[in-house]
């Protein structure tokens, strides 16, 4: 049956899970990655772009203009950044924290290599010398302001330095008008390099401190998440407690009325059903208690997922006994395994009888797995997804629900548990209802 995708609701999640043999590895959000670390990773390309402009400025110098420079001091300047560039690569490949220091030594080795490259080719009077505003405006955009200070400080020392000491240009006066159009040129030159690679430097910078800025707030989501998970969890396992003794009368009650009324068979068959639901309960309630310290992925332990789900199928039929279900199972044999927890099957019970409740006649479960995921999709066929479910489905306490047909909580749950476990959680209209695909990692068989 085709699915239209459109209106769809991809509910986000956070966490990501790589699962092994071993135990599972849960992965957060990169918020180690550090803005100083990402922008001493642009230094290093923006250097790398300097030393390849500065080879093909020499080479346009020696050969095209056949220039009188001291070409072996201006060349070993040149090697020296590329080996500090080197260096600073092999520094980037450890996980190590950058600090302001390290970034601003970083700077002021390109602002002597710059001041020793003009001092062999005319000082001040060098058109490359409006290069200077390059590491001012990187210190300025990346570090605190102390440091700009003292970068801008250091920068007009040199420049004032090369007002006096360098080694002149060579200067022919017959060709006077062609030097004068020459610096020009050069001049402009090195402004459109100067203006590029700043423009570019700041804009990765300013994605750079958005992205930042996108991962905390999705790790401030995160702990109101767990917050509201916890104060539930609290509720749940009070409510636990309570629920014990009027579920203990019902099934007393209840055992009395099947022994008093042994001749009417349909009674018979109307009680046993009330006696069945009476001991699901107080058996999700035992397990609820017994798995209230279960808030490690790793408690869990592996089953073959086809018969992970025919159990969870099993509970659940068992819960709605007059919803009919069609399942259509496939994957690669034999079957992957993958973490059974009460927390994940429970999970997946909330996600069925959501459907049950939008389409109690009759859903599809349809379900294929490879070596890496399983793929769920349960189809009802209800009224579909509202435009207010469609902005809120996931939210905690909301429910499309009639009042005191539901708490709103199914759906929180179901999804903050699966993306606990790596998963994800999607929800989509289609022809005739709707589609609640579910997403899970698989252990990965190690040898």
């Amino acid at each position: 049956m085709a699915l239209v995708q459109t209106p769809f609701v991809q509910i986000p999640y956070v966490l990501h899970t790589k699962v092994t043999r071993e135990q599972p590895k849960v992965m957060f959000s990169d918020l180690s990655q550090s803005p100083l670390r990402k922008n001493l990773q642009r230094l290093f390309l923006l250097r790398n772009i300097v030393i390849a402009a500065q080879c093909l400025t020499f080479a346009l110098a020696y050969w095209v203009l056949e220039m009188q420079l001291p070409w072996a001091e201006m060349v070993a300047v040149a090697v020296m950044l590329a080996v500090l560039n080197l260096a600073t690569w092999v520094r980037l490949r450890r996980k190590l924290p950058v600090s302001s220091v390290e970034f601003f030594a970083q700077l002021l080795v390109d602002v002597f290599a710059l001041t020793a490259l003009l001092y062999f080719s005319g000082g001040s009077t060098n058109p490359f010398i409006s290069l200077y505003l390059l590491p001012l405006t990187i210190a300025a955009a990346a570090l605190p302001w102390a440091y700009t200070w003292v970068m801008a400080a250091i920068t007009i020392s040199c420049y004032t330095l090369l007002l006096f000491y360098y080694v002149p240009l060579p200067h022919d006066h017959e060709e006077h008008n062609s030097e004068f159009n020459l610096h020009v040129s050069g001049m402009w030159l090195a402004f459109v390099l100067s203006t590029v690679l700043i423009a570019w430097f700041v804009v990765k910078m300013g994605i750079s401190i958005r992205e930042r800025d996108k991962d905390l707030a999705s790790a401030r989501e995160q702990a109101l998440r767990n917050e509201q998970i916890i104060a539930l969890g609290t509720l749940a396992a009070g409510a636990a407690h309570e629920l014990g003794t009027p579920l203990a009368t019902m099934a007393v009650v209840s055992g009395e009325l099947q022994n008093e009324y042994t001749g009417d068979s349909e009674f018979q068959n109307n009680i046993r059903i009330l006696r069945d639901q009476i001991t699901q309960c107080k058996r999700t309630l035992t397990q609820l208690l017994a798995d209230a310290g279960q808030a490690r992925a790793e408690d869990g332990s592996g089953q073959a997922v086809d018969h992970f789900l025919r159990q969870v199928l099993d509970k659940w039929q068992l819960m709605r006994p007059s919803v009919k279900y069609t399942y259509h199972g496939s994957g690669v044999q034999p079957a992957p395994q993958i973490l059974n927890t009460q927390l994940l099957s429970q999970s997946i019970l909330n996600l069925l009888n959501n459907a049950a409740d939008a389409s109690l006649k009759h859903i599809e479960i349809e379900v294929n797995w490879d070596h890496q995921e399983l793929h769920l999709e349960i189809l009802d066929y209800g009224e579909g997804l509202t435009g207010e479910a469609v902005q809120r489905a996931g939210q905690a306490f909301f429910t499309t629900k009639a009042p005191g047909q539901g708490f709103g909580i199914g759906l929180f749950l179901a999804n903050a548990n699966i993306e606990r476990f790596g998963g994800r959680v999607r929800l989509t209209n289609r022809e005739g209802g709707a589609c609640t695909q579910v997403i899970l990692p698989l252990i990965r068989q190690t040898i």
